[in-house]
């Protein structure tokens, strides 16, 4: 199968990757490109960058979650979701809305 080699830029630099691809997602991609107006290649590079990032938010959000998770566990504090959840509903419909507060869940 013929590889196809993208120049992804790193640092200034560029590096050279070959992405070997069936034909039938080639032909996909070329298609999708010229409708598109975009080269084949700028595509591939378009998509490559979207998913690189939606990963990296992903990988953040986790993180952040797990953090959360250690703090949660450390103070023993959460808001009730019943109390999050009129607040943001007040807050939708434009009426007056009291902040949750921070609570003991450890029974």
């Amino acid at each position: 199968m013929p590889g196809i080699t993208i120049l992804i830029p790193d640092r200034g630099i560029n590096m050279s990757t070959s992405l070997k691809l069936p034909e039938k997602l080639k032909s996909r991609i070329a298609k999708v490109a010229r409708g598109s107006g975009q080269s084949a290649h700028a595509f591939m590079v378009g998509a490559i960058e979207r998913q690189t990032a939606a990963a990296e938010k992903q990988q953040s959000f986790i993180k952040e979650a797990l953090a959360a998770r250690v703090d949660l566990d450390k103070t023993g504090l959460a808001y009730d979701w019943t109390e999050v959840r009129e607040y943001h509903r007040a807050r939708l419909q434009g009426r007056p809305a009291t902040r949750p507060k921070l609570k003991p869940w450890r029974e």
